[in-house]
């Protein structure tokens, strides 16, 4: 059975939700093994959608069991709400919900430090985030202050986290921002926390068992390989391994246990908050795709910038992440449009590059190559098959693999399970 690591392979929202739904039909575990609440993945089933942010998307079917893995910061008070809201849909969680105790905790303190810092950039140098204290709770990690969740099943946890509250206060105070309200924050803790406690264990045993057990495992990863705090475009990406890389360190499964790395791919490009984006188009076809695809972040309601394909993105993030199949999303959102434009290098003060730079300021500089396809003009929405897409659309796609060296074996076109085309060629 497989170990599959599913990765965004753009700048997050490519729609990892969706495949990672589609996958658990087959599945035993999903794992989730980086990033917050600063990420979320739509599912739809029938009528029903569903919003997630930290459960691993695999609670959505009855037979799969889900981690949340030691990698990620967890907003117990968000987890602890959004738990809630599945359950009253009917979704069970006993001995289905496994929650690390290594995984460290996400509390108001890290969202008011994470608004205020940002809140003082000037304009041009803010990061964009998305101000749920994602990046303050790992720097609490990095320098081993943090709180995990096996703190909370201490005796004297809400003590711990009065006395963090204390200290951060007079950090945001520095800072120029209001101070949390400590005694409103241990009541929200203090419910949260007792909510939790029972799917709180060590998964390591768990996910090893699995292993062994020749189990059928997802690793779910959050945002994309552009927003990985080593290879994204740095300083505007996230605070974790994004990349396939992630998966070991966040779940503690081993490397040689991994054998499928599927990375999602839009037909297009969108970006989320600041940073360079070459292929961006602030035009009416920009606009156009925005609202085709209902462009409009999952956990942030922020509207995505949207662009052309960028093959270099998709090549580099293929090299980094070990990607061996592409799952294609949104290919529909280009059913109306005429000419398409693919980013095949980037032009830099004279120099043609075909790998994203790490300079900031070199990316910011780099203009798009493009080349034009020609679009196919009708609906894809309805087809089952590769042999019903149009030519057209069937060449689009076979001009991407090219350029990025990766097949499509998954085609999404359209946001319901149905709507996917598992490509066999």
């Amino acid at each position: 059975m497989a170990k599959t690591v599913l990765i965004g392979s753009q700048w997050g929202d490519e729609g990892k939700g969706k495949i990672i739904d589609v996958l658990t039909a087959n599945a035993d575990w999903v794992v989730r093994y980086q990033g917050g609440n600063n990420a979320g993945h739509t599912v739809e089933i029938g009528d029903q959608k569903y919003v997630l942010h930290l459960t691993p998307s695999g609670i959505l079917r009855d037979e799969c069991k889900c981690v949340i893995g030691n990698g990620l910061v967890v907003d117990i008070v968000g987890l602890m709400g959004e738990l809630t809201d599945l359950v009253k849909r009917g979704i069970k969680l006993d001995n289905r919900l496994f929650i690390s105790d290594r995984a460290h905790i996400v509390f108001q303190y890290h969202k008011q430090q994470d608004a205020t810092k940002e809140g003082r950039l000037e304009k041009g140098k803010k990061i964009g985030t998305t101000q749920r204290g994602i990046g303050p709770a790992y720097c609490d990690k990095a320098d081993r202050i943090g709180l995990r969740m096996g703190d909370i099943l201490e005796s004297d946890f809400l003590d711990m986290v009065e006395s963090h509250a204390e200290a951060k206060n007079k950090v945001i105070e520095n800072l120029g921002g209001e101070p949390v309200d400590i005694d409103h924050l241990l009541a929200q803790v203090k419910e949260a926390a007792d909510y939790l406690r029972p799917y709180i264990c060590d998964t390591v045993p768990l996910l090893h068992e699995a292993v062994k057990n020749n189990d059928e495992i997802l690793f779910e990863g959050a945002q994309g390989v552009m927003l990985d705090v080593d290879f994204g475009t740095y300083p505007f990406v996230t605070s974790s391994n994004t990349g396939a890389g992630g998966a070991p360190s966040g779940s503690g499964v081993p490397p040689n246990a991994i054998d499928r790395v599927v990375g999602i791919v839009k037909a297009y490009t969108t970006r989320v908050g600041e940073g360079p984006f070459p292929t961006e188009l602030t035009d009416e076809m920009g606009a156009h795709i925005a609202k085709v695809g209902h462009e409009f972040g999952a956990t942030t309601g922020r509207p995505r910038r949207c662009g052309w394909f960028d093959g270099v993105v998709a090549h580099y993030a293929a090299m980094v992440g070990g990607i061996n199949e592409w799952a294609l999303m949104k290919l529909d959102v280009l059913d109306a449009v005429e000419t398409i434009k693919v980013c095949v290098a980037y032009d830099c003060d004279g120099e043609r590059l075909t790998s994203v730079p790490a300079s900031i300021r070199k990316l910011e500089r780099c203009k798009p190559i493009y080349e034009d396809f020609k679009g196919w003009n009708c609906p894809t929405t309805e087809c089952t098959s590769w042999d019903e897409l149009p030519e057209q659309a069937k060449k689009y796609i076979q001009y991407l693999e090219k350029l990025t060296g990766v097949k499509v074996g998954i085609l999404s076109i359209g946001p319901k399970r149905s709507s996917t085309l598992l490509l066999d060629r």
